[in-house]
């Protein structure tokens, strides 16, 4: 049953990151490219595949701070 707690909290820090970055930079890499051309298939890709990456990333950072801090214990 923890395991299951691990997981929802894991997704939910996931989900929650990646709302952010797509907050704070969605603008910011709209302007860089263009309306237009951040339209395209491969431009939003490529600015997806990076948000996904750096969402995972942090969200590893995070979790392991937690299990650092003694707040999870698995």
């Amino acid at each position: 049953m923890e395991k299951i707690w691990i997981i929802l909290i894991v997704i939910s820090l996931f989900a929650i990151i990646t709302f952010l970055y797509w907050k704070l930079t969605n603008g910011y890499a709209e302007k860089e490219y263009g309306k237009k051309m951040f339209k395209q298939w491969g431009t939003r890709t490529f600015y997806w595949t990076g948000a996904l990456f750096t969402s995972g990333g942090i969200t590893v950072f995070v979790i392991y701070l937690l299990k650092w801090g003694n707040v999870l214990t698995f």
